[in-house]
């Protein structure tokens, strides 16, 4: 094993103790998919949120991007190669499998893209998406040589990508856009970031059930906006229940018509979170 593959392997098993990693397969996918080739030629800028500055790597050394570290993407919209011991904990929430459809909503440059064809496999396929055509035209360059991958410009609330196991929106929605629920497969998986008026909210885990949605937040999150699924007024509602509290109660996520009640923990003409189980 060269130097490299022993700082990536190095890299992976860390995420056990910084972000708790229970699967072996996602430790895998870290350990085995090159970062350097989703981030462009070195030296890099990484990005130290404490002091929200950026500062630039000694050399072009692969092993500099193998830390948990925020490598930057356009340094002038702040738009970063996502945190990776935070983005593996996101996927084994989503628990992408071999064989699976998985959508992937704002690829960017395709690193986490290539880390859930990994997961997927020969014998699945995933369509990422992104809504900046630069950025799809780089994820599309990098991920070439994986035939089960296919690349696309475009909101992903409005390409129909077929049945789906596994959706993760990579950006920060106020509600679930329509299609993702749609085209969900029973057992089906839909990881979305909820935030309000600033970048800041909670990851929502969706997941279909014969009778309905089950739905549980699983992490706090600060993301870019996701365009094409914001709504002020959610946005503001959102923001006011996150402050409330009382998220842990949500277990349900419903799309029947119904008046707000004592059950709903946020209900909106586009969105209803709800304590009761799904289908209740």
């Amino acid at each position: 094993m060269g130097e490299v593959e022993a700082a990536r392997e190095r890299y992976a098993q860390e995420f056990a103790y910084t972000a708790h990693l229970t699967s072996a397969a996602v430790l895998r996918a870290f350990a085995r998919v090159p970062r350097e080739r989703y981030l462009g030629p070195g030296p890099w800028r990484i990005f130290q949120p404490y002091g929200r500055f950026y500062w630039t790597t000694p050399d072009a050394d692969p092993r500099h991007l193998y830390h948990d570290v925020l490598v930057a993407i356009d340094e002038q919209r702040l738009l970063n190669n996502g945190q990776p011991g935070f983005l593996a904990s996101l996927i084994e929430a989503l628990d992408p499998r071999a064989g699976d459809h998985v959508v992937h909503v704002g690829c960017g440059t395709g690193y986490y893209t290539a880390i859930l064809a990994e997961l997927a496999g020969p014998a699945g396929r995933v369509t990422a998406l992104d809504v900046d055509a630069e950025l799809a035209a780089r994820s599309r360059d990098n991920l070439a040589d994986l035939p089960h991958v296919e690349v696309l410009h475009g909101d992903g609330g409005d390409h129909d990508a077929g049945p789906a196991d596994a959706i993760f929106v990579n950006a920060g929605a106020t509600h679930p856009r329509q299609i993702w629920l749609d085209t969900l497969r029973p057992r089906g998986r839909l990881l979305l970031p909820l935030t309000g008026l600033s970048r800041t909210g909670w990851v929502l885990k969706v997941v279909r059930q014969e009778q309905g949605y089950a739905a549980t937040f699983v992490s706090s999150i600060a993301i870019f906006p996701c365009t094409g699924a914001r709504d002020p007024d959610t946005a503001r509602l959102l923001d006011e229940a996150f402050m409330s509290g009382g998220w842990a109660a949500v277990h349900s996520l419903r799309r029947d018509s119904h008046p707000g009640e004592a059950t709903c923990w946020l209900h909106t003409d586009t969105l209803c979170l709800s304590t009761l189980e799904p289908g209740a």
